[in-house]
């Protein structure tokens, strides 16, 4: 490969791990896809096509295996929500959780989140953004791998629109203070908790089983959620 096209190729902040995905998933792929499945063409993705009704819609970034995602969306109907993940057995697994409730305000993205936020996403058309426990990439080295960015701040800023949302969880302390340094430091965003502070966990956010085995191991987790200005 030439120098400059490894130059210009984007850091990524996941390495696809798919794993087998199980008899059900597979089904789950091939029955149910057309139904929650979205694909990304050029340009810019216009949500009011892509769900039943016009509501406020929700982005879910690496929603693993939908737990979270299934629980919000049985919880909020008065939502839509976006899932972006690129593990194919997770996908698998919430297209099975969705049709079992019969959840009809939840699409799923199979795609690089980042692309997404990039290229696909019109101005103002997000209320809320989610991010859930991402990949902390916890060695100094790998720091330059996680998601939360100078860049993710600007284009989520983008996509909310003015007082939306961007929720934010980790159980790496100093991943949480990089989100805090990085959307402090973003003048279009004002910190729900005050200056500074991290939020206590919002009843609105799920508490995972991952979650509940990192407190009972004495982890910590950090909320911080920050609100679009005008």
């Amino acid at each position: 490969m030439p120098q400059s096209d490894q130059k210009s190729r984007p850091i990524r902040s996941y390495v696809l791990r798919q794993g087998r995905m199980t008899e059900g998933q597979q089904r789950a792929y091939e029955a149910l896809w057309p139904r929650y499945g979205v694909e990304l063409a050029d340009g810019q993705l216009d949500l009011s096509e892509r769900f039943e009704q016009t509501q406020p819609v929700t982005l879910e970034i690496g929603f693993g295996n939908g737990e979270s995602l299934r629980q919000l969306a049985q919880k909020q109907p008065e939502h839509n929500f976006l899932g972006v993940e690129v593990h194919g057995p997770g996908v698998g697994h919430l297209m099975i959780q969705l049709d079992q409730h019969q959840l009809s305000n939840v699409r799923i993205l199979k795609h690089d989140a980042m692309e997404l936020l990039r290229h696909h996403l019109q101005p103002g058309s997000l209320q809320r953004v989610l991010l859930y426990f991402p990949d902390p990439w916890h060695k100094r080295k790998h720091n330059k791998r996680r998601i939360v960015q100078d860049e993710f701040a600007e284009l989520v800023h983008r996509a909310l629109i003015p007082g939306g949302i961007l929720h934010m969880a980790t159980d790496w302390e100093d991943y949480a203070l990089q989100m805090m340094s990085v959307l402090s430091a973003h003048q279009g965003f004002d910190n729900q908790a005050g200056e500074g502070n991290f939020s206590p966990r919002p009843e609105t956010r799920p508490l995972t089983k991952f979650e509940q085995r990192g407190e009972r191991l004495g982890h910590g987790v950090w909320d911080l959620l920050f609100e679009r200005l005008a």
